[in-house]
């Protein structure tokens, strides 16, 4: 490592993906082995506006991976008021800015940081992909216009243009540094992720939230050994690949420098040692072909920045189109690189991909891998490739350093557990990152009484954080200090007008007066006479709603981030259907 410390901590991630409404969530799918693609039925088609000439195509691919909570319900829920939209323009409002934005605000809760408070710039990078919303709901539809039936000028100069997430995302959540939106097709979001960590090395901000966003309509055909797999799965590297199937799903983390780590306050998932962006250029069969040498050189750009040998790697998160031009292309210009750093032991390297599980989140894609790749350095478990079976023949795996796990293992090898993560988008431009696992926190003193600050936008949001915060605590394990939640909830959650505390000295106890919180008055029971006068002094201004001076009251107390359930969104419906099903709906022609 150089002298100078340019690595870069991840501190906050979150996201929902297709059977999983948050990062935990995708874990336990990854480590069991779930198949979250969803096989849609005709009416779930319907529902999304799928029209008879499409619904009568065998080519039809009729699945996809879609959020908890339905094929429509799962994009359509949003909480507006929360975010300052009113139902209008929540309903206009493009499906893959309504999960970034839930996205980045949870990213942000995991970091600990509630940016109104946070002592620097905050900086937000996106991908996202083609508002198919806009372009099959809105455009033309009278029940979208807002002037004349052409008169759609406006409304492109800012709804569906991907330019104004990062910039929605800095108006709504607060954040005045860098806003960039970056667009390179697949790799959209990883790349995002290089370019903000570029920012932070180059101190353009101090804090950064990256990530991207795709809501996938069910709209794609298969053609024989074409892009688009026939029933919605990615078999990559396998015998069977037949190509890519899409999902919906959003992503974002938070990166701080590691020099700016503070080890008794911050909680660090993850360590990014190297990073690099690249493009094809020329040098392959055409436009939509990846090019080996271009894969290869970004690799082992990523490497050298991080000072690491291909041979450490235990886990490479792939691209993993699962076409077998695709795969061969990707696997040689990963054999191009190992070999140029010597030999390697058969099967050192464990080869996978999330989008085995939940499909390809097409701009979302890379984000979703290096979640993956984050969790899997830090629980030192390698995920299984769910929909790998036998290996293709034409890739040559048997020979090499990759194995494709077919169960959940560990880690191939000892040592600092490191991980690669590769994205590359049609066009040939290709991101990797090299994870490494974070150091352990060190050992912090026993507590006494913790004071548990909340507040929401709504009574009825307030009583069911109460109640996911008592749920967390009754299975957190032993592992959870009540310092720990305590100082999350006081120094980096956002100050909302609805309000509750309540104090404890251990989770048992905190999780029993939480319950009664959620079921009584807005802010909760009284606080018991022993927890002392400080803590009754700072609960009742709390409560008061003033600006009650956190930094002072922790400033001796112990405390760092650690993970909690996230804001209770409350949820509403803000959809118009498209022309077609309106029409049916009335009895007209569709």
């Amino acid at each position: 490592m150089s002298e100078y410390d340019d690595r870069i901590a991840v501190v906050g991630l979150a996201g929902r993906f297709p059977g999983a409404d948050s990062v935990p969530e995708l874990w336990r799918l990854l480590r069991d082995g779930v198949d979250a693609v969803h096989d849609y039925t005709e009416a779930e088609l319907r529902q999304l506006g799928i029209g008879p000439g499409l619904l009568e195509d065998p080519a039809l691919v009729r699945s996809g991976g879609v959020l908890p909570g339905g094929a429509l319900d799962g994009i359509a829920g949003f909480d507006a008021e929360l975010f300052g939209f009113d139902a209008r323009d929540a309903a206009l409002l493009d499906p893959q800015h309504r999960l970034f934005l839930e996205s980045a605000w949870e990213a942000l809760e995991d970091a600990g940081c509630d940016p109104s408070r946070h002592d620097g710039d905050v900086g937000v990078f996106t991908g996202i992909s083609t508002n198919r919303y806009f372009l099959f709901h809105l455009l033309g539809n009278p029940a979208a216009s807002e002037g004349g039936p052409d008169d759609w000028e406006a409304q492109l100069a800012t709804r569906p243009g991907a330019d104004y997430l990062p910039a929605q995302v800095a108006y709504r959540l607060g954040l005045r540094g860098p806003a960039m939106a970056v667009q390179t097709a697949c790799s959209s979001s990883l790349t995002a992720v290089c370019v903000a960590a570029q920012s932070l090395v180059d101190y353009g901000c101090d804090l950064a939230v990256a990530g991207g966003a795709s809501v996938s309509l069910p709209r794609h055909r298969h053609t024989p050994e074409g892009l688009v797999s026939p029933d919605g799965r990615c078999r990559a590297f396998d015998a069977a690949a037949a190509g890519t199937g899409y999902g919906t799903g959003a992503a974002a983390v938070v990166l701080k420098r590691y020099a700016d780590v503070d080890p008794d306050r911050d909680r660090v998932h993850a360590v990014l040692c190297g990073w690099a962006v690249n493009n094809d250029g020329a040098h392959r069969a055409g436009f939509a072909a990846p090019g080996e040498d271009g894969q290869a050189a970004v690799v082992a750009e990523a490497l050298a920045r991080a000072e690491v040998s291909p041979h450490e790697l235990g886990y490479l998160e792939a691209h993993g189109s699962a076409t077998v031009l695709g795969d061969a292309i990707e696997l040689a210009a990963l054999h191009q690189v190992w070999r140029a750093a010597g030999a390697s032991p058969a099967g050192s390297c464990a080869l996978g991909t999330v989008k085995a599980n939940i499909g390809n989140l097409d701009a979302a894609s890379g984000i979703a891998g290096l979640v993956a790749a984050v969790r899997a350095v830090g629980e030192g478990s390698v995920p299984a490739h769910v929909q790998f079976r036998e290996p293709h023949p034409e890739l040559g795996l048997e020979t090499g350093p990759f194995t494709v796990p077919r169960t959940l293992r560990p880690w191939p090898h000892g040592g600092s557990r490191l991980a690669g993560v590769s994205s590359f988008g049609l066009g040939g431009s290709n991101a990797h990152v090299v994870l490494e696992q974070a150091d352990p926190p060190a050992p912090a003193p026993a507590a006494g009484w913790q004071l548990l600050p909340l507040s929401a936008h709504t009574p009825a949001a307030l009583s069911e954080a109460c109640r996911r915060l008592a749920g967390h605590l009754e299975t957190a394990g032993p592992g959870l200090r009540l310092a720990d939640v305590a100082y999350t909830l006081a120094a980096g959650r956002r100050v909302l007008p609805y309000r509750a505390a309540i104090a404890a000295r251990e989770p048992a106890e905190a999780a029993a007066t939480l319950r009664r919180a959620a079921a009584g008055p807005q802010a909760g029971p009284p606080l018991p006479d022993e927890a002392g006068p400080e803590l009754h002094a700072v609960a009742d201004s709390w409560l008061r709603g003033e600006d009650t001076d956190w930094t002072s009251y922790l400033k001796d107390r112990p405390g760092r981030v650690c993970t909690l359930p996230a804001y209770p969104f409350r949820r509403r419906r803000h959809w118009i259907d498209p022309p077609a099903r309106r029409a049916a709906d009335r009895g007209g022609p569709a």
